[in-house]
């Protein structure tokens, strides 16, 4: 069969990488299918509009305006610039393709004129929408639109049009069970049985810990030795909350027994930095993003995963970062609003534990429970967890029964 999938990630460039749409690509690939990915090339990137056939993966990078990583207007102009552009890139590239699937994620939701395109070419293909997020509540949650107003405008257009993409969708798979849940609550027009759980998946990794210095790694960032230190990599945005982090890492910059690493970068990674000038915390460092193989080592040599959402959140979001964790066998501490069940999930099956993340008492206990715990057995279950559900043949497996019913 013919694969097409819309994107946002750049990632797809190198389909050999490691990532939870590389590696779903590769097996769709090496499954036998012939994949097609059409991707932004974002204007910092200096890149036109260009086909390459790259290990039998077929890529579309359009030229598109900054989409990440940029003040919300261009951002937002880009978004609503973007189906045209695919469309269009599409139309002149693909033309005589015949897909059979058409796979998308959000963000963004602006993929219902590109997918109406190919279904009016290919009318027999399903469309199966990865809702990764739900936007735009997600934004008025943490304030950046409103539902009246000026940005109220922004958002009943926005709504407008994530209505629009769920209806042209013939399957929508989400991340969760509480996704499903949310989904279907808040847009009882959907049919239910096409709402159904693919979550975020990776390869099952053939780099075993035994196999990592963890002492030796950990030394050539001037990190200690002899302490568990708990990590937090990734976008350092408005959604992960940074002043409750901030608040978190100011009642344990001090501690002894245990050290705090955050590596990444993003909209509010200035804030992080100015508060580690400020404070010089013995107990927190602070690095700016890495190489992927080199955060990779620095992850492997740490030992309990860190994640943060901001409380206001009353959607509930299911962040890619949990996996390269439990993957690694490290258990988890989910610091989220209440609607999130990342850290239910993590409790009910024993490889890790949750805090509200409006609490900073609340995460310290939490943080004193993990240093009294088990961490290796708690990392060993949280393995066990994603062979059981989280690997790219379960993800695959979820879509592909569809085109054989």
């Amino acid at each position: 069969m013919n694969i097409l999938f819309l994107t946002m990630s750049s990632q797809l460039r190198d389909i050999e990488t490691s990532g939870i749409y590389t590696d779903l690509m590769r097996k769709f690939r090496d499954s036998g299918h012939t994949v097609y990915i059409i991707a932004p090339h974002e204007r910092r990137s200096k890149r036109g509009t260009e086909y390459t056939v790259t290990n039998g993966v077929h890529f579309l990078g359009v030229a598109t305006l900054n989409l990440s990583k940029t003040n919300v207007i261009e951002k937002g102009v880009g978004q609503l610039l973007l189906e045209y552009q695919f469309s269009s890139a599409l139309h002149r590239y693909w033309s005589d393709v015949s897909f059979d699937v058409i796979l998308y994620s959000t963000p963004p939701i602006t993929f219902t004129r590109v997918i109406k395109y190919v279904k009016r070419h290919n009318p027999k293909a399903i469309s199966y929408l990865l809702l990764k997020d739900i936007f735009p509540q997600n934004a008025v949650d943490i304030g950046m639109l409103t539902t009246s107003g000026v940005k109220g405008v922004l958002y009943r257009y926005f709504r407008h049009k994530e209505r629009r993409l769920y209806a042209i969708s013939d399957y929508i798979g989400c991340m969760s069970p509480a996704n499903v849940r949310y989904l279907l609550e808040h847009n009882p027009e959907i049919e239910p049985s096409k709402v159904e759980v693919a979550p975020n998946s990776y390869d099952i990794p053939t780099q075993s810990a035994d196999d990592i210095e963890p002492h030796q790694i950990r030394a050539r960032y001037g990190l200690p030795t002899n302490i568990p230190i708990f990590i937090y990599g990734g976008n350092m945005g408005k959604p992960q909350g940074i002043p409750f982090i901030l608040e978190c890492l100011d009642r344990v910059k001090h501690r002894t027994d245990c050290h705090f690493l955050l590596v990444g970068n993003g909209t509010e990674y200035a804030t992080l930095e100015a508060w580690m000038k400020r404070n010089r915390p013995a107990a927190v460092s602070l690095f700016e993003n890495l190489p992927k193989r080199d955060y990779d080592a620095l992850a492997s040599s740490c030992d309990v995963g860190l994640i943060f959402l901001d409380y206001r959140f009353t959607i509930p979001n299911y962040p890619s970062r949990l996996l390269p964790y439990i993957m690694s066998r490290k258990p988890i501490i989910a610091a989220t609003d209440p609607n999130c069940d990342m850290g239910a999930l993590a409790e009910a099956n024993g490889y890790g534990y949750w805090s509200p993340s409006n609490s900073a008492d609340r995460f310290v206990e939490v943080v004193e429970k993990m240093l009294h715990s088990d961490i290796r057995q708690m990392g060993d279950k949280g393995y066990e967890f994603f062979m059981n559900n989280y690997t790219t043949e379960h993800t695959y497996n979820t879509i592909i029964k569809h085109c054989k019913e």
